[in-house]
């Protein structure tokens, strides 16, 4: 099948002219940038590194600043919420576990809690426990 619609120009995957133009100029030549860039993946710092390439260090801090690096965590572990709320949180947080996680335990609890606490009134025919967050339905009342 022919290929539809117009491929990618000779530009494509380059950086922004826009971007270019913010950033500062790296006094370092491309081959030492790459080499900073390298010693800093591997756990040194700046400071060594500088003194390695024998450059100084701000021109080899300006380099690390512009690398791409791994996000620790992915957007989705923003919370909206108050700062005493995200402190919350955070001290429920089991390990690594994703935010996501964490609130769907905590709302969980809360909904648990609150069964056990006020048995909710149903309407006739409604004899099923409610589904939870976490896909378990509330234990039995006693």
């Amino acid at each position: 099948m022919p290929f539809k619609g117009k491929p990618p120009g000779s530009g494509s995957g380059e950086m922004s002219r826009k971007t270019k133009a913010l950033r500062p100029e790296i006094a370092l030549p491309p081959r030492a940038v790459e080499e900073a860039r390298r010693l800093r993946r591997a756990g040194h710092e700046p400071a060594f590194i500088a003194e390695a390439l024998s450059a100084p260090v701000e021109e080899v801090e300006k380099a690390l600043v512009q690398m791409r690096m791994p996000r620790p965590e992915t957007t989705r572990g923003t919370l909206n919420v108050t700062l005493a709320a995200h402190r919350l949180v955070m001290s429920e947080r089991q390990g690594n576990e994703p935010l996501w996680m964490t609130m769907d335990r905590l709302l969980d609890e809360l909904l648990r809690r609150r069964a056990a606490d006020q048995p909710r009134r149903r309407k006739a025919g409604e004899g099923e426990p409610l589904p939870l967050f976490g896909g378990e339905a509330p234990p039995p009342a006693a």
